[in-house]
């Protein structure tokens, strides 16, 4: 966008320049009376400032929209960055939720596991008194 406001900046800048120079040429080599002449190149000169101002308005008037279309993107870049940021914390909470879930089973998993291994254990040793019990009883 620069490039095009520097350009047209430029040809604004030689259109005026332009125009000066070629109301001056022409005025100055017109056969009129010097005093008709300094009436125009008044007349010229305030035409052109209000050409000027007009101009100026108008190159104000496109930096104004411009800023605005450049305000208009960025807030929606943002709102559209804070609803992408939204939505990965949901599915963070969401796999953090799993994550612990899975967990909580893995753990009674764990001591489901640990429990029948007491049991089995237990069963283990009171076969072995019992048959330790018994050989005793044989003899």
């Amino acid at each position: 966008m620069s490039s095009q406001e520097s350009e047209f900046s430029t040809f604004v800048a030689g259109f005026f320049i332009g125009t000066l120079i070629g109301g001056a040429v022409g005025l100055l080599f017109a056969p009129q009376s010097g005093e008709e002449t300094r009436e125009q190149i008044r007349q010229k000169s305030v035409d052109l400032s209000e050409q000027a101002a007009k101009k100026a308005e108008e190159a104000r008037a496109k930096a104004e929209e411009i800023l605005a279309e450049a305000k208009e993107k960025i807030e929606a870049a943002t709102d559209d960055l804070q609803e992408r940021a939204k939505e990965v914390q949901a599915q963070l909470e969401t796999l953090v939720e799993k994550a612990e879930e899975a967990a909580g089973e893995a753990e009674d998993v764990a001591e489901d596991a640990a429990e029948e291994a007491v049991e089995e254990a237990e069963e283990a040793e009171e076969a072995v008194e019992d048959a330790a019990d018994s050989d005793e009883e044989a003899a």
